[in-house]
């Protein structure tokens, strides 16, 4: 029994660099397949796209437990979909030690698309301390999206669409073009231990971005970036965030929504335990005025969070608008009700620590407040303060700042 880059397998160590069965003992097939054996190069300058297309090919039209290996190396790698299904294949491993690099010429991506996207599989996990570097830096000046409504996107690091029965544990991704990590259609999904790192200036480089998924949970996770540590986009259910080190970046957000037609409800989300440092909003829900559709973001839960030097601890803002000017009529037709925000403490870089504001046309519901203590991180003796409209919150215990009058 030897032990490959962390995948334990009872097999000659001559077959360890080869695609194909290793058997154990008892006869249970054991499927190995290391990219460096379809023609991986590693080297940083050769393009080992096509390897790691064969390699996937091979592994996914496998039978039984499957592993595919990237060792220790610098891959320079184009845009890739892993896409199954994976008919006869019961569990897949992407066991990653390797760099990977992005190619950056934009030309070569379908905007909106993922770099690395994974796609119809069942129970994939990724894992190994591998790391996805997007090149980002080369890409950002072509951005246009924080001023033009109507931009191409550029590619998201890495994407997850309807997936089911994922684990992504203990990879990090570094200046993304665009979003680090998107789940789209995703359920029963599983991340930990996931480093992301981008430039503060960075353009919509979202940490983690959900849509439209179920039964999502991410913790002891460290993210620093240009945009939203995490975003939970429309339609999400069941969503758990913990234990997230966030900063620098936007805070963790619930949107924006209410943008397009026809979005789904956000329902069941809870994000708690988790540390804010220097970010431009702690908790903030962000919809869109002039909604053209109804929907809903309800049963949501904020507690036990450090905010330290923060500039909007607690924000609800349905006028948002990331432009020079947006339409403000009619409000915004997203309903927010039964929202918890519970043992949030720290400090605030602005005077307004707690901002609830909801919209006009279908004022906030059932908005909770219990044990909150924001101070300014200047140190100046006068209190924080609160900003309310449309919304009738209920407060409990301590209540740094006052609630509003």
């Amino acid at each position: 029994m030897v032990c490959f880059n962390g995948v334990v397998v009872i097999a000659r160590a001559r077959e360890m660099t080869t695609a194909g069965p290793k058997t154990t003992g008892g006869g249970r097939k054991s499927l190995l397949f290391n990219v460096k054996s379809f023609g991986a190069r590693a080297d940083g300058t050769t393009d080992d796209t096509t390897a790691f297309k064969a390699a996937w090919k091979q592994a996914c039209e496998a039978t039984g437990t499957v592993t595919v290996v990237i060792p220790r190396g610098v891959y320079l790698i184009g845009p890739i979909k892993f896409a199954g299904p994976c008919k006869n294949v019961s569990n897949i491993t992407i066991h990653m030690k390797g760099y990977l690099k992005a190619t950056t010429n934009l030309s070569d991506y379908s905007f909106g698309s993922g770099w690395v996207e994974f796609g119809w599989v069942e129970g994939l996990t990724l894992t190994g301390g591998g790391t996805f570097d997007g090149q980002g830096a080369k890409a950002w000046p072509y951005n246009s999206c924080p001023t033009d409504l109507n931009c191409k996107l550029l590619p998201t690091n890495v994407k997850f669409v309807a997936m089911n029965r994922t684990v992504v544990r203990g990879i990090t991704s570094v200046d993304s073009k665009f979003f680090h990590i998107a789940l789209v259609e995703c359920n029963n999904f599983k991340g930990s231990k996931i480093k992301i790192s981008a430039p503060a200036n960075s353009p919509n480089t979202d940490g983690i971005h959900i849509e439209r998924s179920s039964g999502v949970y991410f913790s002891q996770s460290n993210i620093g970036t240009g945009d939203d540590c995490i975003s939970i986009g429309q339609g999400n259910s069941q969503v758990t965030v913990t234990s997230i080190t966030c900063g620098p970046g936007h805070g963790i957000s619930v949107g924006s929504l209410g943008r397009y037609r026809n979005e789904g409800d956000v329902k069941g989300l809870v994000v708690k335990d988790s540390i804010m440092t220097g970010t431009t909003n702690g908790i903030r829900i962000k919809t869109w005025a002039n909604s053209p559709g109804s929907s809903a973001a309800t049963n949501m839960t904020f507690k036990n969070i450090v905010m330290n030097n923060v500039t909007n601890p607690i924000i609800i803002d349905q006028e948002y608008c990331p432009f020079t000017s947006c339409p403000t009529n009619p409000p915004s037709r997203v309903k927010l009700s039964d929202i918890y925000f519970k043992n949030i403490r720290g400090t605030s870089s602005s005077a307004v620590a707690v901002a609830l504001e909801c919209s006009k046309r279908i004022p906030c519901q059932n908005i909770y407040l219990e044990n909150v203590h924001l101070e300014l991180s200047s140190g100046e003796k006068h209190p924080t303060s609160s900003s309310c409209k449309n919304v009738e919150a209920k407060y409990f215990g301590t209540q740094i700042p006052p609630p509003c009058a």
